[in-house]
C-alpha cells in the first residue's frame, strides 16, 4: 500500500473536514458502546481538537486523501484514527511506530470498551499503568492508561 505521512501545519477547514469525517467512520466501526446521539455530539468538538492539537500526523493515499490520522501532544498519544475500509493493513502499526521513532511517544489512554484498540496497542509494546472510570468528559466509560515498557 503506498501511502503519505505528514505533519500538518495548516488546518484549514479544507483538511478538517475530511478527517472529521474520517474520525466519525471509524468510531462508529470501533466505539461499539457510543450511541449515534453520543458521537454527534463529541464530533462537535473535533474540529477544535484536531486544530489544537500539537502534532497533527496524516496518512494519505497515492490519490492524497486522508486515510488515517493521529494526534500527539509532548509524548503522548491523544488520537488515533483509521478510515475503516483502510484497517487491518498494518497503517496503525506504521503510525504508531512513526509517532514512537519521530515524537518519542511513550504513552497513551484507550477506552476499555474498545479492546480491539488495547489488544493493538500491548501489541505495540504498551502496558497499563492505570484506569479511571470515567474518561476526559466525565462520561462513565472508563479508560485504560497505558505506558511503552
Amino acid at each position: 500500500m503506498k501511502m503519505r505521512i505528514i505533519n500538518s501545519k495548516d488546518r484549514n477547514s479544507i483538511l478538517i473536514e475530511p478527517l472529521v469525517k474520517l474520525w466519525k467512520a471509524s468510531v462508529k466501526e470501533t466505539h461499539l458502546f457510543l450511541s449515534d446521539l453520543e458521537i454527534d455530539n463529541i464530533e462537535k468538538y473535533i474540529p477544535q481538537a484536531l486544530v489544537g492539537i500539537p502534532h497533527l500526523i496524516i496518512a494519505e493515499n497515492h490519490s492524497g486523501v486522508p486515510i488515517a490520522f493521529m494526534g500527539i501532544d509532548d509524548q503522548k498519544l491523544e488520537m488515533l484514527f483509521i478510515d475503516p475500509k483502510e484497517r487491518g493493513h498494518g497503517l496503525g502499526r506504521k503510525l504508531v511506530e512513526f509517532g514512537i521513532k519521530e515524537y518519542s511517544i511513550n504513552e497513551l489512554g484507550v477506552n476499555e470498551q474498545n479492546p480491539q484498540a488495547k489488544g493493538f496497542y500491548e501489541h505495540m509494546g504498551f502496558e497499563v499503568y492505570k484506569r479511571t472510570e470515567i474518561d476526559e468528559q466525565g462520561m462513565p466509560y472508563p479508560i485504560l492508561y497505558m505506558k511503552l515498557s
